[in-house]
């Protein structure tokens, strides 16, 4: 009996679209299910594997699916497009899916825990109110600027500017602009308010995960960078070795290369961007720390801020925070400072 051996499914809000397919490659079904009667569909259908495109809801379908006794691949979604023949539609599109997660070269998307996803939540929901908090101060320091009230970057010049605004017989103001500032203050202040809280609840999240408190040995690792890769990053063991995992976060250049010429270009940015933009920042405080404080950096960084710019510097120095990250999960080590490390740190 010629059994389903992959079931492709396009995913939707509502709709979604079905493309069965037998062991040697030729279609079972072809069938489109509204959103409710998905997983009674697959639960009278025997073990198969069951593959989907990585997305928002992929990983939710991705645990119900694995209940039902089936075998779960998520696959990105820029490697099912070249499987796609002529006109894009749902019915093409899952028959896509079934091409490419049948190539025995393919790389998956390992599907998140609630605890996991739970913690992206936590990481991003903070990401956004920060931002939205930058957004009000600049807004401030523009409008300001309008009556002469010039404010350089940063968080402390917020205090000067409220200031101002606290003293009503300044006569720079007018009493409706002073009015209108106080509204973006309160709102500067909210956001202040809420983001420590998000920060109490990421500093409990570290405390209780090994694999944070392990990561956060490393030099620039703290307890967001922490929580973010364990919401984020994959299972190290997929990874070869470090260079991988960084080429998988972008932090590696892109090729061109032909003919036997290597052409080496800008970095890639592929891969995990919020994994990559907090190594970045975090190798930036590694940097700005010896900077400021006068401390020699370790004889690697030292010569490489005698060759490169800061921006090039801390980002070979991203590189090099994700390969050791990956070898202390692969190995289950701390970090262990070398010897020339730790003469300078002296």
């Amino acid at each position: 009996m010629n059994l389903v051996s992959i079931i492709g499914i396009d995913l939707a809000k509502n709709l979604f679209q079905l493309h069965g397919a037998h062991e040697d490659g030729t279609v079972a079904f072809r069938t489109q299910l509204p959103r409710g009667k998905l997983l009674s569909f697959l639960k009278k259908q025997p073990p198969c594997l069951v593959a989907m495109e990585a997305c928002g809801g992929s990983h939710h379908w991705g645990r119900e699916i694995q209940k039902l006794g089936h075998q779960v691949r998520l696959v990105p979604p820029s490697y099912v497009k070249p499987y796609v023949k002529r006109q894009k539609n749902d019915v093409a599109d899952a028959e896509a899916i079934v091409e490419a997660v049948s190539r025995p070269t393919m790389r998956f998307v390992t599907v998140k825990t609630k605890e996991q996803q739970a913690r992206g939540m936590l990481f991003r929901t903070r990401d956004i109110l920060v931002r939205q908090r930058t957004q009000a101060t600049n807004a401030l320091r523009g409008l300001l600027a309008e009556f002469g009230l010039v404010a350089s970057q940063g968080r402390a010049s917020i205090r000067i500017l409220e200031s101002v605004l606290q003293d009503p017989e300044d006569p720079r103001l007018p009493d409706l602009a002073r009015e209108t500032a106080d509204l973006l203050l309160k709102q500067i202040r909210e956001f202040d308010a809420r983001i420590g809280e998000l920060d109490k609840k990421v500093q409990a999240a570290a405390r209780t995960d090994e694999t944070v408190q392990r990561l956060r040995t490393i030099p620039g690792v703290g307890p967001i960078i922490g929580l973010a890769f364990v919401a984020f990053a994959p299972d190290m063991e997929d990874f070869r070795c470090g260079r991988d995992f960084a080429s998988w976060l972008g932090l590696t250049p892109r090729q061109y290369s032909s003919g036997g010429k290597a052409r080496i270009g800008k970095l890639s940015k592929m891969g995990q961007r919020d994994l990559r933009r907090l190594l970045i920042t975090g190798a930036m405080a590694v940097i700005q720390k010896h900077s400021r404080w006068g401390k020699e950096p370790d004889p690697w960084l030292k010569r490489l801020l005698e060759r490169k710019p800061t921006i090039q510097a801390a980002i070979a120095l991203a590189n090099k925070m994700a390969r050791t990250m990956w070898a202390l999960l692969v190995k289950g080590e701390d970090y262990r400072c070398s010897p020339a490390n730790q003469a300078a740190a002296a």
